[in-house]
């Protein structure tokens, strides 16, 4: 299906109205030499939380457009560039989805068709292309850029990459084929395989700019006009783009054996769209563009068969739309107000949300803590962080004046009598939060949310002996705030829907992922951790090596459980599974030697070398008959526990459905979309119904 009119009459016909068509608008400019250059600005009508994205009928828009500035005699040049801070967002994978393998297919070979366009420059009969990657480009959104004769990018950029093997796909309108034959297979092992599996990581402007994928960078502020002045010094001559050559001999080798190893490192071979980025990246050496744009055709209609796509639009939909609407949110017109944030504690965990309050509510923040030297601490880590902002130029000096104003600290809690939230971050132990809401009360109006960031005790306990009890709630972050996107909203037996409703719109404010949890032991990412490295630690202590039970979770979990271990801390890790054993004691189990390596200090399982640390061996439990069992049967025997505790907690009402089981996981444990977080997999692996 090359010829590209029955492309378009197929797109027409798989197009659907749910589509978010992208506008593909073109105007002409003339620049400082007279020429006059074509300049197609993508733009979908919406907001920038709405990013453009490409499905048949964006494909046809922007193929109109390419067409329009081909047929223009006056145009020399022609340039694609994005809506304020927003190139495109790729693929719309809901649109791709509808049609089914052919429609993937018809879909793949037309972003080919209408990209390649761009990329023919005068020596195939058409113009010089410059792509301004002026924002957010991811995938598709890259790709359009990547297809062009040149490329600026603006370095404040936030959010470039090619993150499709995350999601059960490939790079298929050109990136597996171009950027390795643009920057070299190891840097296109880098974005194409270990950014995607690494939680998504993307590039900011400067560093994609470090890689190679663009020919030059600018600041945000005048980012459009400089790049048409760049096109038109490079058009007059005046600019020669050079790129490094790429070596296609032993250093291509040796990225295709360092990509396959990733693969098997970060997914046990168990991911078809890693696999085959692979054997793309390898067969690109040939050089031949026409042979790998095929091959990324039948590479998308093959993985557009697999139960991992299918898991992958899941997990994509999941995040993309039930975590704008959370499943049992009270109406949002019963959210009051929030004018000014308390913020009880002063330490790391407590500065970070004081940052996050002020930077994302512009409202006052008070910190306050046991004495003056803890709290001007926290303040002063907010205000440096402030200042790494404005030095970053992510944030404008006015704005950065500001918020260093919002944000104090005091010892006396009477600083919060004219607060609406204030939010406890201090030690983990129940008999000190209560002390310290008991305190917070006295001083705070009877409307005043009073929220608690535990990570697993019992909020309607922690609210019990206060007057008004139905204002208090959960409200656990992940480390690191500013990064992880899941906030757990928890309702204890007395919050009311007010303060829910208050709770959520306020997440909402911060920009984080919420989800409704009803009040239960470690709540849902917790708990689900608990029980697996409950498991974990009672098949290395009945007798099974630390590196064989580490290596059997290669594409279920995103890091190895001694590794997550040592990420969260071991004495966080213990007093979490302490928790859940007092109150599931024939579950969870509490790992002998883990209690030996909290006493011990021990940070991590592993040495600086990567190997197990002969300290931490010899607090090892030693069996008297050792139970040693293979890295499968360690696999099944910790999935089958997962998955009776997932049962377990849709059963007691944890949570409103599966859906938002799978939601925390991927948003806040770095869950896998290609396994669609949790409960997909237990079900691929027969473990249990949950939908």
């Amino acid at each position: 299906m090359n010829d590209l009119t029955n492309l378009l009459t197929r797109a027409q016909e798989i197009s659907s109205d749910a589509e978010r068509v992208t506008r593909a608008h073109l105007r002409k400019i003339a620049l400082p030499s007279g020429a006059i250059f074509g300049l197609i600005t993508l733009d979908n009508g919406e907001d920038h939380t709405k990013p453009n994205t490409f499905g048949p009928r964006s494909l046809l828009a922007l193929n109109e457009a390419v067409d329009a500035a081909l047929a223009d005699d006056e145009i020399t040049a022609i340039g694609v560039t994005g809506k304020p801070f927003i190139l495109a967002a790729g693929a719309d994978l809901t649109s791709i989805a509808g049609g089914g393998p052919d429609g993937v297919r018809v879909v793949a070979e037309l972003g080919h068709a209408v990209f390649r366009k761009l990329g023919r420059g005068t020596a195939g009969g058409g113009k010089p292309s410059f792509g301004f990657i002026n924002g957010l480009a991811l995938g598709g959104g890259l790709e359009v850029a990547l297809h062009c004769t040149y490329r600026t990018v603006m370095d404040s950029a936030p959010a470039l990459g090619l993150p499709e093997v995350m999601l059960g796909l490939i790079p298929g309108w050109g990136g597996a084929f171009l950027v390795p034959n643009l920057v070299g297979a190891d840097k296109a092992v880098t974005a194409i395989l270990e950014n995607p599996l690494n939680n998504g990581r993307t590039l900011g402007g400067a560093a994609a700019y470090e890689l190679g994928l663009a020919d030059a960078v600018f600041s945000g502020a005048d980012y459009l006009e400089q790049s048409l002045l760049w096109a038109d010094a490079v058009l007059r001559g005046e600019i020669v783009v050079q790129r490094p050559e790429v070596d296609r001999g032993a250093a291509w080798d040796a990225a295709v054996a360092r990509a396959r190893a990733l693969a098997e490192s970060k997914t046990g071979g168990a991911s078809p769209a890693a696999l085959k980025a692979v054997e793309l990246i390898d067969a690109a050496r040939d050089g031949d563009r026409d042979a790998g744009f095929a091959r990324e055709d039948e590479a998308l209609e093959a993985l557009s068969r697999t139960p991992e796509l299918l898991a992958s639009l899941y997990a994509f939909d999941l995040v993309q739309k039930r975590a704008k609407r959370p499943a049992g949110a009270p109406d949002r017109a019963l959210a009051r107000p929030v004018t000014k944030v308390g913020v009880v504690g002063a330490g790391l965990m407590a500065s970070q949300l004081a940052l996050l309050f002020v930077r994302r509510l512009e409202v006052p923040v008070v910190l306050t803590d046991l004495d003056q030297e803890r709290v001007d601490k926290g303040v002063g880590y907010v205000q440096a962080e402030i200042d790494k902002l404005l030095d970053k130029g992510r944030i404008k000096p006015d704005r950065a004046n500001r918020l260093r104003t919002l944000v104090t600290g005091a010892v006396d809690k009477s600083e919060f009598a004219d607060a609406d939230f204030v939010i406890e971050a201090v030690f983990e132990e129940m008999s000190v939060k209560r002390s310290v809401f008991a305190d917070v009360e006295k001083v705070v109006s009877p409307e005043c949310i009073l929220a608690t960031n535990t990570s697993s005790l019992s909020i309607t306990e922690m609210a019990a002996d206060l007057e008004h009890p139905e204002r208090v709630v959960g409200f656990h972050f992940f480390n690191p705030v500013a990064v992880m996107p899941l906030l757990e909203i928890v309702k204890g037996e007395q919050t009311s829907d007010e303060t829910l409703a208050t709770a959520f719109a306020t997440g909402k404010a911060l920009k984080k992922t919420t989800i409704l949890v009803n009040d239960s032991p470690s709540f849902i990412v917790n708990r689900l951790l608990g029980r697996f490295m409950g498991e974990v630690g009672r098949i290395v202590d009945e007798g099974t090596p630390v590196p064989v039970v580490d290596g059997a979770f290669a594409g279920v979990a995103p890091m190895p459980p001694h590794q997550l271990l040592a990420l969260v801390g071991p004495a966080i890790a213990l007093h979490n599974v302490e928790t859940l054993h007092g109150a599931f004691p024939d579950r969870f189990y509490v790992s002998s030697a883990l209690e030996r390596v909290v006493a011990a200090r021990k940070a991590s399982y592993y040495g600086p070398d990567g190997d197990l640390d002969p300290e931490v061996e010899s607090l090892l439990e030693r069996p008297a008959s050792p139970v040693v069992l293979t890295a499968d049967q360690v696999r099944a025997r910790v999935l089958a526990g997962l998955a009776d505790e997932a049962r377990r907690m849709l059963d007691e009402g944890v949570v409103v459905a599966a859906e938002d089981l799978d939601l925390a996981m991927i948003t806040g444990a770095g869950f896998s979309f290609w396994n669609g977080g949790l409960t997909m997999l237990l079900e691929r692996e027969g473990l249990g119904k949950f939908h």
